[in-house]
């Protein structure tokens, strides 16, 4: 039967959302949450890296929520897959544990952030509309080691942030609103938007999350 436009009004604001994690326990308790939420849509749930790649082909997703360490696979194989495809949704890993390589590693391939499994739900749900916002969201615990990716040396950039779009830009990195990195800098908002707007330019991004990538791509240096 077709959808009334009203139906498909609705459907179309749905965050719809592919899990793949190969632990039955946590995929049935996150798809208990994940049904809860009003604006979200649980399409399919898988347990491999080519389960996934299969539903990819026939669903439209928004969000992939991701588990890194899948058994016999990682997810750093789905990340090059699915950044080889072309595929224009949002990928959050949500993991119990990686080491600071890994996440590193991680996004650089795109993936939008990094979710530890023990933290609050509630959280999850945020990091889900945030992602899906354009935003990174990162896990405090791996911070460190995402100012500290400099084991490879970049080629040198004529590109050369200020002091303050240096702070702002680690203030990103943290996941914090404007408003939250005013606050820590105590600057005026107004002032934290010019400087990521000079990012954006100085970098050729639109998105805060295209900026998180391609400072760890680009400008370790300056982190």
């Amino acid at each position: 039967m077709a959808l009334t436009a009203e139906e498909k009004r609705r459907a179309d604001e749905l965050i719809r959302i592919l899990v793949v994690d190969d632990h039955a326990l946590f995929r049935e308790g996150l798809a208990r949450l994940l049904e809860a939420e009003p604006d979200f849509s649980l399409v399919e749930h898988c347990t491999s890296v080519d389960e996934a790649m299969r539903s990819l082909s026939k669903n439209q997703i928004d969000v992939v929520l991701l588990d890194f360490d899948l058994g016999l696979q990682r997810g750093q194989e789905f990340l090059e897959r699915v950044r080889a495809r072309g595929f224009p949704g949002r990928i959050l890993i949500v993991t119990a544990g990686m080491s600071d390589h890994d996440a590193v590693e991680a996004l650089r391939l795109g993936a939008a952030g990094i979710f530890l499994k023990h933290s609050p739900t509630a959280l999850l749900v945020k990091s889900i509309r945030k992602v899906m916002d354009g935003e990174p969201w990162l896990d405090s615990r791996y911070l460190g080691a995402l100012m500290q990716a400099r084991d490879k040396p970049n080629k040198p950039r004529s590109t050369k942030f200020t002091e303050r779009e240096t702070a702002v830009l680690r203030g990103v990195f943290q996941g914090l609103a404007n408003k939250e990195i005013a606050d820590s800098l105590k600057i005026s908002e107004t002032s934290v938007k010019a400087a990521l707007q000079q990012l954006f330019e100085k970098t050729g991004v639109r998105t805060r999350g295209q900026l998180v990538r391609v400072a760890l791509e680009q400008h370790r240096d300056q982190l």
